[in-house]
């Protein structure tokens, strides 16, 4: 672990959001660390995660900035456990991703089939909006490692390859943060934990041939993407699988996917598993998925494994839902972790 005084001398400058694109063109050496050692809860959240995709697009865009106005509304979060995320580093992102796709994305020349695959319009702040996601996953994941866990109110895009973005997700934040974590030889051993609806395609074939890097999606069978990638455990769930069913295969799996002895967890808790999701084909509960979300929690916080919480996707017939369902995944992070200065003490 970094000391305080070295954290804060790596410290990286703020940067004007007006001069963001011209800034993203500069590969940069400086560290990615942001912040310093803080509260024992703190979570990134940044009013530029919101991005012009038109009205009335699936991808419910304003779910960012709602779920952080409720949860500061109802108390559960204060003020103070909140940070904003300077934009990701070129360099960070060619971690992952190829040079040419960065270049193409920020200089707004990809392709039209690209962007169709993408599923979201290309604009100016769609690509602040992704850089500001990935830093939000990276400076959690540092925080997690200093006081055993942390948030991003955003992330978890999960279908991002290295080459290219798919439905939704731009650039990998998860696999960029852990990239990183590598390079600065924080962590060691990973694990994926992934609960969205969807495979996390682009994530498992990113990780496919690292035997560091552990991956276990618990997915619709039946849902996007059509053709899936490999993940080290893939577990299927048919149509309208219910509270019950579900918690009952995520207790059996977790066991198996902690013997991967992992420094880190990333847990992406998707809404999307609900019962009224417009792209969700599963039967589960609001309940089951705050059960869904504490199974997951306790496992880490029993194991003392460092955890990242990342939103994923939700996409509800009414975003009230999938607002409610994120804010829940925050509580329960509270409701475990959040009563000590430091979750393993």
């Amino acid at each position: 672990m970094r000391d305080e005084k070295d954290c804060r001398k790596r410290a990286q400058k703020t940067q004007n959001i007006n001069e963001f694109c011209p800034f993203l063109r500069q590969k940069l050496s400086e560290s990615f660390y942001i912040e310093p050692r803080m509260s024992s809860y703190r979570i990134f959240y940044s009013p530029y995660y919101y991005a012009d995709i038109g009205e009335g697009h699936v991808f419910p865009i304003k779910k960012f900035e709602l779920v952080r106005d409720k949860l500061l509304a109802e108390g559960t979060l204060q003020n103070d456990e909140i940070s904003e995320p300077q934009p990701a580093k070129i360099e960070g992102l060619l971690l992952i991703h190829t040079e040419d796709y960065i270049t193409r994305l920020v200089d707004g020349t990809l392709t039209a089939k690209e962007v169709r695959k993408l599923g979201l319009p290309w604009t100016k702040s769609l690509v602040q909006r992704s850089f500001l996601a990935v830093s939000g996953t990276i400076n959690a994941s540092f925080h997690a490692l200093e006081t055993g866990f942390s948030s991003n109110l955003a992330g978890g895009t999960h279908h991002a390859f290295p080459d290219r973005g798919e439905g939704f997700c731009v650039l990998n934040d998860v696999a960029v943060a852990v990239r990183v974590l590598q390079k600065e030889k924080l962590a060691t051993r990973f694990l994926i934990v992934d609960c969205d609806v969807h495979q996390g395609n682009g994530t498992a074939f990113i990780f496919k041939d690292e035997e560091e890097v552990f991956t276990f999606s618990m997915h619709g069978a039946k849902n996007y993407p059509l053709f899936k990638e490999k993940s080290n455990l893939d577990i299927e769930l048919p149509d309208r699988t219910s509270d019950a069913e579900y918690l009952e295969i995520l207790n059996e799996a977790l066991p198996r996917v902690f013997l991967h002895n992992p420094d880190i967890i990333f847990y992406l808790g998707g809404a999307d598993p609900f019962e009224k999701d417009k792209l969700g084909r599963l039967g589960l509960t609001m309940q089951g998925l705050r059960q869904r979300d504490e199974t997951v929690l306790e496992f880490a916080k029993r194991r003392e494994v460092p955890i990242v919480t990342v939103m994923s996707g939700g996409y509800a017939l009414d975003i009230n839902d999938t607002v409610e369902i994120h804010c829940n995944t925050i509580r329960a992070v509270k409701k475990i972790f959040a009563k000590t200065q430091n979750a393993f003490v």
